[in-house]
């Protein structure tokens, strides 16, 4: 039974992927009545061929550096994706611990910056490791947010971050025609990159203030869905230009500080492609 509940990072996110998935899903006769629909602690225990004491503490962080031969049969057993794989392997594997720092203003990299401007009519932004928006070419500043100031970025204190346009700015959520797979693409995305800088306490004042403020970030985020999202199509009703379908691709630069590119582009002579073009010479 699952009396006590976990109380880490690691154990929600394993109890989190066990209440996802069904006995017959994962091959486990179910007998008697059940009080969970998902896998009970004892039988993911058995699946993953450890012991129920030993997942226990592990869930509740009493157990360090599991191996990853642990790590990979609670993976097989859960059946988690690439991505879900990763993150639990960052979970349970953490760095050293450190006293929770509060983080520097983070600076857009020249070069990826230049990059951006030369980019002409493909809209593009630099994003920071938590979704702050460092620097925008001008079609990604008319893409997304017209609305507000373009040399917003460049002053730390008045910076736009995307989740919190996403879920506390209705322009921004007019924005998007399917913003529900949108909020949740990028609420996954931020679990994925949450267990890479777990100390930061940037991460933890966000999380805090938009899950005061925002009772479907809050929903979401206590699902632990984890996603690496790096290309994919998102469709926009956009107030100037109309509907518009554009495909996304993610660039995440080498330095490994959680800084990315997100690149949109439209269909070669599609009516999207037309919008972008009226939209850039607007």
């Amino acid at each position: 039974m699952d009396a006590d509940r976990p109380v880490t990072e690691l154990g929600e996110f394993l109890r989190s992927r066990r209440d996802r998935i069904t006995p017959d899903q994962a091959g486990v006769t179910s007998y008697g009545r059940r009080r969970v629909s998902g896998l009970r602690r004892e039988e993911l225990a058995q699946l993953a061929g450890v012991s129920v004491t030993y997942l226990t503490r592990l869930e509740q962080g009493q157990s360090q550096n599991a191996s990853d031969a642990i790590i990979d049969a609670l993976a097989g057993a859960l059946q988690l994706d690439a991505d879900e794989r990763a993150h639990l392997y960052a979970l349970a594997h953490p760095a050293p611990p450190v006293r929770t720092r509060a983080s520097q203003p983070e600076i857009a990299k020249p070069g990826a910056e230049q990059l951006l401007h030369a980019m002409g009519e493909v809209p593009a932004v630099l994003l920071g490791r938590f979704n702050d928006i460092l620097a925008w070419n001008r079609s990604g500043h008319l893409l997304l947010a017209g609305h507000l100031d373009f040399d917003a970025p460049s002053r730390p204190q008045e910076r736009p971050n995307q989740l919190k346009l996403l879920f506390r700015d209705e322009h921004t959520r007019d924005l998007y025609a399917d913003w529900d797979e949108e909020a949740a693409r990028a609420v996954a995305s931020l679990r994925y990159v949450a267990a890479q800088f777990a100390d930061d306490l940037r991460l933890a004042e966000l999380v805090g203030e938009l899950s005061m403020n925002s009772p479907e970030f809050a929903r979401l985020w206590a699902g632990h869905d984890v996603r690496l999202c790096t290309s994919g199509v998102k469709r926009f009703r956009h107030p100037q230009v109309g509907e518009l379908s554009l495909g996304f691709e993610v660039l995440h630069l080498p330095e490994g500080n959680g800084q990315r590119i997100l690149t949109h582009t439209a269909e070669p002579g599609s009516s999207s492609a037309a919008a972008l073009r009226l939209l850039a010479s607007s």
